[in-house]
């Protein structure tokens, strides 16, 4: 049994928790057992393991989703709508009054040769029948009859009573996203920009159509790089800004930069980047780049470059991510430049990771921090966007087996996860002016970082989503460091918050909840873009638009909706706004520090960006 046991159980990454010990020369299992059978602990175990394999084959197929969340949600909607004979009846006339109004709409189309109002409008954020072919007649019909049934399903999925709100939400999202697979716009015949341009270039368009297919199946097939990509390179036109390697361990190497201007700032700016992402996001080309906008501006800057973690990172937990992370270079910062006190910023989940240690530290008395900014971080997930829809018990023990196996979450399976949410511009839209048209969009840094993804710990990405996103531990004051736990309420440093207006990863009404946790001035800016593209935003791009206002700790609260009314909306990147902000609470200019501290044990090891941002 022993010997079945072992050849089910494998060798899952590096953990052996599972694993039985073999027989010993008397027949022993180390237990009460006999040889021939197992003992009632090694049984369950052994279930379990078995359990977990066969969730984590299903899981590899279902790209991570859970089948049982899918069925939780059709169900729940389903039982409902079946005890809801009033809302079926509203549903019958609905579709009756909807099939009217179309039929109204193409009779005034055909006797108007097209020349008709739209009986509806897509949404703002659909630009699926922008163009003027869309308009013409038939095709108009198409779109028109597909938004109308798009709009009757979301009412059918929507106001069922009885039906959870998180279970609403994901089946006007599943809606939503299966209707978008048979939207006209993705097929060559019903498609009038495709149609024109086949019989414009006598179909050549299909031919490189199938030669970028071929491509990019190939290069997904075996983990290579866009064609596109490889204009850009790390080190060579992206994350180019001078620094060196300061601190290296197991976990990230601390890059310290090399000032740009003949006075600096005492207090220096630590960056902790998410570990879902390469830190370069930053530091992209120089002409964008915030690394150097801040060098640039005076501020002497260290950043966090996270190592991509693979197997043998199994069993690293956020307290490693902490401790080796915030905290470790917190110190190496302090020993290099002599300050007392340091701006720490945080992007992401580097943010939500940065607020916990900074209520750590107000927790111990730790006054290190000068000041603490937040770029579209959550500290609060009761809202967490629709990249929650799916998130409960079932999914994260499906993604929790699936990263047993594996040792880490696969950059691929969360690339998918993010693509989803914006099926439209990153999947369908894409498909068809590469596949359909035959035309290849260039590719900016942006895109080629957003290809530069990362993996998760087995055990971080376990313990992130079961205590943050399930249990929201952090923003209810049951998140633990070092056994005790901390609350976002003791920190005093003042807060410089931003949210981005089109954010699906973290939405700005999510990330404005700080003013509701921290007890002190919480100064918020809500700046037009979404997750990466609102963060890039340097002085000059055009159509930037932010809004700033400043809440002191004694202030009454302003909920999002009444802050957006009474907030004016200005030109301009929010970058300025935030070195000024910085500039205030910073101490008088004095002469750069030395790059790296070698009597202090940190030496420079390497050129910026160091070796793990290469890490593949």
């Amino acid at each position: 049994m022993s010997d079945l046991l072992r050849r089910v159980v494998g060798t899952p990454g590096k953990r052996h928790d599972y694993l039985i010990e073999p027989a010993n020369d008397r027949g022993e299992s180390g237990s009460p057992s006999s040889n021939s059978e197992l003992s009632s602990r090694d049984r369950a175990e052994f279930a379990e393991v078995m359990d977990r394999k066969a969730r984590a084959a299903m899981a590899k197929r279902t790209s991570g989703l859970s089948p049982a969340t899918l069925y939780a949600v059709w169900s729940d909607w389903a039982v409902h709508m079946g005890a809801a004979p009033g809302k079926r009846l509203e549903l019958w006339e609905d579709a009756f009054l909807k099939s009217a109004e179309f039929w109204q709409y193409a009779t005034n189309s055909i006797l108007s040769s097209g020349q008709t109002d739209p009986c509806i409008e897509p949404l703002p954020q659909d630009r699926r029948f922008k163009g003027d072919a869309w308009k013409k007649l038939s095709y108009n019909l198409l779109y028109q009859g597909f938004l109308l049934r798009q709009q009757w399903w979301h009412k059918a999925v929507t106001g069922v009573r009885g039906v959870s709100p998180q279970h609403e939400r994901a089946a006007q999202f599943a809606t939503r996203q299966l209707l978008d697979v048979f939207s006209p716009s993705n097929s060559p015949f019903t498609n009038p920009e495709v149609i024109e341009k086949s019989i414009y270039e006598a179909g050549r368009n299909f031919f490189r159509g199938a030669q970028y297919f071929y491509e990019d199946w190939r290069r997904f097939a075996f983990g290579q790089t866009s064609a596109d990509a490889e204009e850009y390179a790390v080190g060579r036109n992206l994350a180019v800004t001078p620094g060196k390697v300061v601190l290296q361990n197991d976990l990230m190497e601390l890059i310290q930069y090399e000032p740009c201007t003949d006075k600096v700032r005492p207090e220096p700016i630590l960056i902790t980047p998410a570990w879902i992402m390469k830190y370069y996001i930053l530091d992209l080309s120089p002409e964008n780049s915030l690394l150097k906008y801040l060098t640039g501006q005076g501020f002497t800057v260290f950043m966090i470059s996270w190592k991509n973690p693979g197997a043998e990172d199994r069993d690293r937990g956020m307290h490693d991510y902490l401790n080796l992370g915030p905290m470790a270079t917190m110190d190496a910062v302090q020993a290099i430049t002599g300050s007392e006190k340091i701006h720490g910023v945080g992007y992401c989940l580097g943010g939500t990771l940065l607020s916990i240690a900074a209520a750590a530290m107000a927790r111990n008395s730790d006054d290190r921090l000068a000041s603490v900014s937040l770029l579209a971080a959550q500290t609060d997930f009761s809202e967490a966007g629709e990249l929650t829809l799916f998130i409960n018990d079932s999914e994260v023990a499906y993604l929790e087996d699936l990263m047993w196996e594996q040792g880490f979450l696969d950059a691929k399976q969360m690339a998918g996860a993010f693509q989803i949410l914006r099926s439209n511009d990153l999947i369908w839209s894409r498909a068809v002016r590469a596949y359909l048209m035959g035309e290849r969009g260039s590719l900016i840094d942006l895109m080629a970082w957003n290809a530069d993804a990362t993996r998760m710990p087995y055990r971080m990405h376990s313990e992130y989503l079961r205590k943050l996103f399930l249990n929201n531990e952090l923003a209810t004051g049951k998140f633990a460091v070092d056994g005790q736990t901390v609350a976002l309420s003791d920190i005093r440093a003042p807060i410089f918050a931003v949210g981005t207006k089109t954010d699906h990863v973290a939405p700005w009404k999510s990330v404005y909840k700080i003013h509701l946790l921290a007890d002190t001035d919480v100064t918020f800016v809500l700046t037009s873009g979404g997750h990466n593209a609102g963060i890039v935003s340097e002085p000059g791009h055009a159509g930037r638009r932010n809004r700033i206002r400043t809440i002191h700790h004694d202030d009454c609260y302003m909920d999002p909706d009444s802050w957006i009314k009474a907030t004016r909306e200005k030109e301009g990147s929010w970058w300025m706004d935030w070195t000024r902000w910085l500039a205030v609470r910073s101490s008088a200019c004095v002469n750069p520090p030395q790059i790296g501290a070698a009597a202090k044990g940190y030496a420079p090891l390497c050129d910026a960006p160091g070796v793990y941002v290469f890490g593949e």
